[in-house]
């Protein structure tokens, strides 16, 4: 006798088509919590060493900080018209097929460009609240990492939602426009746009 194949699977869903329980998704949150509240306690409790480092050719660290957050601010803009583009959000422009490579190196590059700001604010500066802008600039700077991790690890996961990429891509986005609003943007319009 044989069986059809079917008939075996027939009232039943195929694994490969079934919804992962929305729980799946909250280990990369809780992941980008704790980053985000572990950068804040250490720049918190960290004694700040007032300087991490500087580039020849710069006038301060100041200048330094806001050159390297103002090219991973540049290239995380490209990152984010690349994604409207993808996604079909730009009127008149239809996604290319470079557009994917082109999205995921610019943001390594702002990534790779961020950190080393980061390194400085928390180690040289440490976390601050000694008025608005500072203090946005301190949360907003742990956010983005820790929305950052998320993005990447829910890269990672096959079958997510529609709409959830998209909404922690532009949280990244947002976290880090914010970041470059309260530090490189100041900086230049405080001490003029210098090297």
């Amino acid at each position: 006798m044989s069986v059809d194949p079917n008939a075996v699977t027939q009232d039943f869903p195929s694994p490969a088509h079934a919804r992962p329980h929305p729980a799946r998704f909250l280990l990369p949150f809780l992941v980008a919590g704790a980053v985000a509240v572990g950068l804040g306690v250490y720049g918190r409790v960290h004694d700040p060493a007032g300087t991490s480092f500087n580039l020849a050719g710069f006038s301060s660290t100041g200048a330094v900080k806001s050159w390297l957050g103002t090219g991973a601010f540049a290239f995380a803009v490209l990152q984010f018209v690349t994604a409207l583009a993808m996604y079909g959000r730009l009127p008149g422009i239809t996604s290319k097929p470079w557009m994917p490579g082109l999205h995921r190196w610019s943001g390594r590059v702002a990534f790779l460009l961020a950190v080393p700001v980061a390194v400085h604010c928390l180690y040289a500066l440490g976390y601050q609240t000694y008025d608005t802008r500072v203090l946005w600039h301190s949360l907003l700077g742990c956010f983005f990492f820790g929305a950052f991790t998320a993005k990447m690890l829910l890269l990672r996961h096959d079958r997510l939602p529609g709409w959830l990429l998209p909404v922690v891509g532009g949280a990244v986005f947002a976290g880090l426009a914010v970041v470059w609003v309260t530090s490189a943007l100041w900086f230049f319009r405080t001490f003029g746009v210098t090297t």
